[in-house]
């Protein structure tokens, strides 16, 4: 390995020099969105966050790697981004529950990395030009060329890359629930969260219809996180549009995005998005101040909504962070409170979802 064998370059023209880390590029280049994470811990989860597809993650934490990898950890079958960059890579992790190195977790799952830059000074940048198209590798001419011609993921349609190809059921084929789930980039913790509440549940692609859920016949309709523009979904509005009123619904993240917009919300784009696990959120019904994990672009705008409640709102920037639609018995949270690993802050959320469908009118 050797110092400053590679660069990082910004489509605005920063620059950053490094070594590379993880898969070897064999001359290739990464190219994606830029964007940084606050997160203390948890850079197994961020990277297998399939939330992150088209982007390369940058981690404020200087030292990344050193607790090492569980295979128990992973929130998907593999990592979606595009690339990570650290200011150190750590290879002597030390864990009792490690099985593997990160270093080691990157080359066999092809994610290449840039470390040893300067990511106080990457993340400054970025928080004043906000999320940016970049690239790394060794030639630096060519790294130039890719990060100027790398589109920005806004209008990318990024969940047909991630969801899955076929449906699959995961807990107790006797739990009192029934819950489909729409597949967005949906991460284990959440089947976890949802297993454990009561729920068995049957995992669907993003274009499976409304009919198609609704001959299931299940007793609530979940819609997952998942990366990029929930406008470049329109399919998936189309099909909420459908269910809304049908079943008790809860999305979280891109799925609380796209309820929003199957509802009539708008869309807005953050500068440089939400990415940590230390958001606070005031949970509008009992005043109570929450610290949550966050991973997202873009926000709604419910104030045009008729019926919709606004229940949680970001403290740091005010916007929205939670709805429900009452007479359609839907809410959607734009934070994660599976938060695994993280805060358990927002937990109760999975309870609200149990309670609305114990609730129903339709009964079972």
């Amino acid at each position: 390995m050797r110092f400053n064998d590679s660069v990082l370059v910004l489509a605005d023209g920063e620059k950053f020099e490094g070594y590379l880390v993880g898969a070897d590029l064999d001359g290739g280049i990464v190219s994606g969105e830029l964007v940084f994470n606050t997160a203390l811990s948890g850079y197994q989860e961020i990277i297998t966050d399939p939330s992150y597809s088209g982007q390369i993650i940058t981690f404020t934490y200087p030292q990344i790697g050193n607790y090492g990898i569980s295979s128990e950890d992973s929130e998907s079958r593999n990592p979606f981004c595009r690339g990570i960059v650290v200011r150190d890579l750590v290879k002597n992790y030390s864990n009792w529950r490690a099985q593997t190195g990160l270093h080691e977790f990157m080359v066999e799952n092809q994610v290449s990395g840039i470390a040893g830059i300067d990511t106080r000074r990457l993340t400054k940048h970025l928080r004043t030009v906000g999320a940016i198209p970049g690239a790394f590798g060794r030639d630096e001419a060519l790294v130039v060329q890719a990060a100027a011609s790398e589109p920005s993921t806004e209008g990318q349609d990024l969940v047909t890359g991630v969801t899955t190809p076929t449906p699959y059921t995961v807990g107790d084929p006797e739990a009192k629930f029934f819950v489909v789930a729409y597949d967005y980039g949906i991460k284990t913790t959440i089947l976890r969260r949802l297993v454990a509440a009561g729920c068995r549940v049957e995992v669907v692609p993003s274009s499976t219809s409304a009919h198609d859920v609704l001959v299931r016949d299940p007793d609530g309709i979940f819609l997952s996180n998942g990366p990029g523009d929930p406008e470049a979904a329109p399919d998936a509005i189309a099909n909420v549009q459908a269910l809304l009123g049908e079943r008790p619904i809860f999305g979280i993240c891109l799925g609380h995005q796209i309820l929003g917009l199957a509802a009539g919300a708008k869309k807005e784009r953050l500068l440089f998005g939400h990415h940590g696990g230390n958001h606070p959120v005031r949970n509008e019904d009992t005043g109570r101040v929450e610290i949550t994990s966050q991973n997202h672009n873009y926000a709604i705008n419910v104030d045009s909504v008729s019926g919709a409640e606004l229940t949680h709102v970001n403290l740091n920037d005010g916007g929205v962070e939670g709805f429900r639609l009452t007479k359609d018995n839907a809410f959607g949270i734009q934070h994660h409170p599976e938060a695994g690993p993280g805060p358990h802050d927002a937990a109760y959320l999975f309870q609200e979802f149990i309670n609305l469908m114990s609730n129903s009118t339709r009964g079972r």
